[in-house]
């Protein structure tokens, strides 16, 4: 393998790490509210609202059910209003963020189903508000299933990332396509394949751990 496709493989790396990232970042901050909103706004529950939590419901069912290639197509228009173009690493993380926001909020959804209700009324018969109970009691208590949640949720994206090739992306899908498979270089895609891998097995080995660590009920080896 030339010194030009080990460049080219450094430049997809950096380019799908970054697609994820963003993507992550901010399905995360758009998802995280509306996952504590559809786990606690059924009826009599703490944010009481049925009808917004249907509809609200229907939406996310709504996007994820759509098949990821068809989605970046679908949104073509819409991508390039927002990233001024449909093509390269900028313009794909708008579907990615599209895909990961309802996926994460459904994630964010069942962990904090999660949490024993016995704790929740614990904190209403102390006197603590909504806010304060999903603040102080539903996200700690979550944390590992969350943390856990949002790992699923990075490797999706990651391979998520790699389905943007096909269109018009770029990141490791687009070099394994263009050469791997265009081209007729089967080094290539190998090492496109064993990067992301790589990249998966990394993600996934950090996200346990760290959901290992705010676990507050899993017992700890000392010296750890």
């Amino acid at each position: 393998m030339s010194a030009n496709l080990i460049h080219m493989l450094i430049d997809a790396t950096w380019q799908t790490l970054y697609m994820v990232a963003v993507a992550a970042i901010i399905g995360a901050v758009i998802g995280l509210p509306i996952g504590v909103f559809l786990a606690c706004s059924q009826r009599g529950e703490l944010l009481s609202a049925p009808l917004v939590n249907r509809v609200l419901g229907i939406v996310v069912n709504a996007t994820r059910s759509v098949p990821f290639i068809i989605l970046v197509v679908a949104i073509i228009p819409f991508t390039r209003m927002v990233a001024g173009t449909s093509i390269g690493t900028t313009a794909a993380i708008v579907p990615l963020t599209i895909a990961a926001i309802p996926f994460i909020a459904r994630l964010i959804e069942n962990a904090i189903r999660e949490v024993d209700a016995g704790l929740i009324e614990a904190a209403r018969a102390m006197g603590a508000t909504p806010l304060q109970i999903i603040r102080k009691v539903l996200i700690p208590e979550a944390l590992p299933g969350i943390t856990l949640g949002m790992t699923l949720a990075v490797v999706s994206l990651i391979g998520y990332s790699a389905m943007v090739g096909a269109v018009g992306g770029e990141g490791l899908g687009d070099l394994g396509i263009r050469y791997g498979y265009q081209r007729f270089m089967p080094d290539v895609m190998a090492m496109v394949v064993i990067i992301l891998i790589v990249l998966v097995q990394l993600v996934q080995t950090i996200g346990e751990w760290i959901a290992r660590r705010v676990d507050k009920r899993a017992p700890r080896n000392r010296g750890a």
